[in-house]
C-alpha cells in the first residue's frame, strides 16, 4: 500500500503540485495503523493513504499543508486515553507518532 501512496505523491509532484508526506513512525498500545502507514496530501487538499483515520487524520492533514508552507518538518505525537477515544474518532485508544515532511 505505502508504493501506491508514493506513486500517487510523485504524480503530484510531476504534475506540479506541493505535496507532504506524513508516516507513522511509532504506536503504542492499539493504533487503527501500523509503523510505516502513510498519507500524503497536496496543498490544495487531496489526500491519499491514512495515518489514523477520526479527527486525527484531519489534523495531520492540517500540520501537513504548514509544513509545506514552512518548509520545516515535524514530529506529531498523539495520545489518545481510552475515555477520550470515542469522543475524537479514534475508537481504539492508543498512542502514535506521525513524521510529518515537504516532498521537493
Amino acid at each position: 500500500m505505502s508504493d501506491n501512496i508514493l506513486r500517487t505523491a510523485a504524480a503530484w509532484l510531476e504534475a506540479g503540485e506541493r505535496v507532504a508526506l506524513a508516516t507513522v513512525v511509532e504506536t503504542w498500545g492499539s493504533s487503527p495503523r501500523p509503523a510505516g502507514s502513510m498519507l500524503a496530501v497536496t496543498q490544495g487538499g487531496r489526500m491519499a493513504g491514512s495515518v489514523s483515520g477520526g479527527c486525527i487524520e484531519g489534523a495531520v492533514a492540517e500540520v501537513a499543508r504548514e509544513v509545506m508552507a514552512q518548509g520545516t518538518p515535524r514530529l506529531l505525537d498523539f495520545g489518545i486515553s481510552d475515555e477520550q477515544a470515542w469522543e475524537v474518532g479514534l475508537a481504539c485508544g492508543g498512542k502514535l507518532k506521525v513524521f510529518v515532511e515537504a516532498l521537493a
